[in-house]
């Protein structure tokens, strides 16, 4: 990571002012930038003997509301007392002047966030299917709070959510494509942003999304049997279609008959193990859970990897202008269409559930 990178992530001296305002002084202090995020960005704070996590948006211009840690912030803040897990607020800032962007602060918390592969504590069949089971028991729970009770009465709009989400993502990639075709073109997503368009469900049930839930934003305590002690990244929550969320959860689970991933940076294929349960034992017990069926099922699923595809053409535009230097942002210019590729199998039926 370049000095000049980091100097536009955090204002050091201004954050431990801000820091001292908000929880007295501190003898220990250090930042450490975390490298694992793909979209906002992630900064690991040690403040006296608190261990802290700071989130803000990417430096340089960003599409309409995708890096809004505010309002991520204000959701956590909202399910931080119900059974679903996450991190204890702090504190949240949108004065500019401390380290050029909103922000707000965490409490850190022990344990794993299964990216790469499984800990050896859990590679055993009953604990691998238990990572699958907690993982979708607790979009259940998600799924299942009054959010009304809670204070997000007004967090956002359900009813046309899901039209909404391929309208966004259709203007996501029109943002990223004013600078990436330059470099190349993706004609297969302008086909698969139609066919979503045409076969809109015209109606979902109305629940809290997370927006982004899947395996690696969620963290697995340090014990056993496997447990999610807390669901991270809530940056794109709002009121909407809980199947949306369920879609995107199982666009990056695996299965041992699936092809390689076609974005082997994001996706792995662990869960391809002995003992993880499969994208259909997966919906059965969301659909237990929860009391809704997962109809329309490939128009979930194809949503969910035309999503991914712009978040990867989104990516290679920042690569493209200079705001970034993850090296995982350039490969995006082979990466994105090998997931409209994909995104047009679900279409056509040649990638079943």
């Amino acid at each position: 990571m370049s000095d000049t990178y980091y100097e536009r992530l955090v204002d050091e001296d201004a954050l431990a002012a801000y820091l001292e305002d908000e929880l007295g002084e501190a003898d220990d202090y250090d930042v450490e930038r975390h490298q694992e995020g793909h979209s906002n960005e992630t900064l690991f704070v040690t403040w006296g003997d608190r261990e802290l996590v700071i989130r803000r948006p990417p430096p340089g211009e960003t599409a309409d509301t995708a890096h809004d840690v505010i309002r991520e912030y204000s959701v956590m803040d909202a399910v931080a007392d119900t059974d679903v897990p996450v991190p204890e607020p702090v504190s949240a800032c949108e004065d500019h002047d401390i380290i050029g962007s909103d922000f707000y602060v965490m409490e850190q918390l022990q344990g794993d966030v299964l990216r790469e592969d499984e800990p050896d504590r859990f590679a055993t069949p009953e604990h691998r299917q238990r990572i699958g089971e907690e993982l979708v028991d607790t979009l259940a729970k998600i799924h299942r709070l009054d959010y009304e009770e809670i204070g997000l009465g007004e967090f956002g709009k359900p009813e046309g959510y899901t039209q909404r989400q391929v309208d966004r993502w259709g203007k996501q990639l029109s943002w990223a494509f004013e600078v990436t075709e330059d470099e190349r073109e993706v004609p297969v997503l302008h086909e698969v942003g139609d066919w979503l368009r045409d076969n809109v469900p015209e109606e979902h049930p109305h629940t809290l999304v997370h927006g982004d839930y899947k395996l690696d934003n969620v963290m697995y305590g340090p014990g056993t049997p496997p447990e999610v002690v807390a669901v991270f990244d809530w940056e794109m929550a709002t009121l909407g279609d809980p199947r949306a969320d369920l879609g995107w959860m199982l666009s990056y689970w695996r299965d041992p008959k699936d092809p390689a991933p076609e974005l082997p940076e994001l996706v792995t294929d662990f869960m391809e193990r002995e003992g993880y349960p499969t994208r259909v034992e997966l919906v059965s017990r969301w659909e237990e859970l929860t009391g809704y069926e997962f109809t329309h099922e490939r128009f979930y699923r194809t949503l969910a990897v035309y999503k991914l595809a712009g978040l990867g053409e989104m990516f290679f535009r920042r690569y493209l202008e200079g705001n970034s230097d993850n090296p995982m942002y350039p490969k995006m210019e082979d990466r994105v269409p090998a997931l409209a590729a994909r995104a047009k199998r679900i279409i056509d039926g040649d990638e079943p559930l």
